[in-house]
């Protein structure tokens, strides 16, 4: 329907032709496709959010076992819109509720590879296919991520002296009903969203411009083989950036459709949400060093690893 209805609004209305009107026409049926799915999903995700808050989630994890932590705090990472220096502060949380340092890395890693902005952007993308392989593959990367960092003894590379809660952590689930819940999901959806359509609409702006003016012919010879250097070369480059999945997704649909194919492509978007140098500047006030530099090559070797998996399935 959107494509349609962009198609005649460029093709027709506007009379526009060439590479401007294909350019006009990916910007326009992107954007508003992306827009919408952003806005469902969110809504979706914020609503079953309302069942749990954060002193819940630091409670239900504080009594797990440590390999169990790391699933869970994987899978928590799922639920929650939050970039990797966004997260910081409730990794520094969970720490405070004596969580092993290792489950902590998992929801770390987590949180901003399997945000729903990203699921949703992929599944408009890409389909269900490479949204389920892509959720799949990013939770046994925290999971394992996590459990192989716990192994370390990362605790005594943590520089800040962490106090301990007093008493047990218990929070009730607050009750609301359904009316209530709506409300704060779409106070939070729309939230999220001023936040990230701007990205949406550079990152889509972009990508209109590869979709309309590159070659697919240069992108095929420079950056779409299956040379075995492809993928660590698109993790190398993508850590000294720092964007949203909302704002790089775009360029990831482009660069698919001009030849690269789609496991370097992605492993490029995981290296700019995951390591990048914000991250690491202020994860440096926080743990030595030495254990920063383990978690930026677990979590490298991890994204490199999807991107062969993907290239190889795909």
């Amino acid at each position: 329907m959107w494509y349609d209805l962009s198609h005649r609004f460029v093709f027709g209305l506007m009379g526009l032709e060439g590479r401007l009107a294909d350019a006009v026409h990916f910007f326009l049926y992107d954007t508003i496709k992306i827009w919408f799915l952003l806005l469902s999903i969110i809504f979706a995700v914020s609503f079953l959010r309302t069942w749990m808050n954060t002193e819940m989630v630091r409670a239900w994890l504080a009594g797990k076992r440590e390999f169990t932590g790391n699933i869970l705090a994987a899978l928590f990472g799922i639920i929650t819109p939050f970039c990797t220096c966004s997260a910081i502060p409730l990794f520094l949380g969970f720490l405070q509720a004596r969580i092993p340092v290792g489950v902590t890395f998992s929801f770390l890693i987590s949180a901003p590879l399997n945000n729903e902005i990203a699921i949703a952007m992929l599944f408009g993308l890409f389909g269900v296919k490479v949204t389920a392989l892509y959720i799949g593959f990013g939770l046994l990367v925290a999971i394992v991520g996590g459990w192989m960092i716990g192994r370390t003894r990362a605790e005594q590379y943590v520089l800040i002296d962490v106090p301990v809660l007093q008493g047990n952590l218990h929070v009730e689930a607050t009750e609301l009903n359904l009316s209530q819940r709506s409300r704060d999901a779409w106070g939070a959806t729309t939230e999220i969203f001023r936040k990230i359509y701007l990205w949406v609409m550079a990152g889509v702006g972009v990508g209109a411009l590869f979709h309309g003016y590159v070659p697919a012919d240069f992108i095929a010879e420079y950056a779409g083989g299956d040379a075995w250097y492809a993928v660590p070369l698109s993790v190398i480059m993508g850590i000294p950036m720092y964007a949203s999945a909302a704002g790089v997704m775009p360029l990831v649909e482009v660069l698919t459709q001009k030849g690269m194919l789609l496991g370097t492509a992605l492993s490029f978007m995981m290296a700019v949400t995951a390591l990048s140098l914000p991250e690491a500047i202020i994860l440096k006030q926080i743990l030595a060093p030495r254990l920063i530099a383990t978690f930026f090559a677990i979590i490298g070797f991890g994204i490199m690893g999807i991107g062969y998996l993907f290239n190889g399935i795909l």
